[in-house]
């Protein structure tokens, strides 16, 4: 009979956040699909699955940009049942870059305020 793979074996490798190069960092923030599911991750308080974040792309694409807001150090995703959560690792992420986050996250809702 197969095992079953632990919920710890399921989660994704993360990086340190204060190892990921700056350059890294705004690669990943660069595309406004990856920025709207920060900001979806920051407005919403809590974490949320991939599913709850309604998004303008394939599921295969979204995957995608969950993978490289990941590695880039934004994000820290674990499995809930069978769903995989993401959370904002806002205070990792201030520390490493302080502002920075705060400034996109506001810019954004500015740009999207004049439309």
């Amino acid at each position: 009979m197969p095992t079953r793979r632990s919920e710890r074996e399921r989660v994704p490798p993360h990086p340190d956040v204060r190892t990921v190069p700056l350059q890294r960092v705004l690669d990943a923030l660069v595309d406004p699909v990856r920025r709207l599911i920060v900001g979806e991750l920051d407005a919403a308080g809590r974490d949320l699955a991939c599913g709850a974040i309604d998004l303008p792309v394939s599921r295969s694409t979204a995957t995608h940009h969950f993978h490289v807001l990941r590695e880039a150090g934004l994000i820290r995703q674990y499995y809930v049942g069978t769903s995989r959560m993401n959370a904002l690792r806002r205070d990792e992420f201030d520390e490493a870059f302080p502002g920075l986050l705060a400034a996109l996250i506001a810019a954004d809702r500015r740009a999207a305020d004049r439309t």
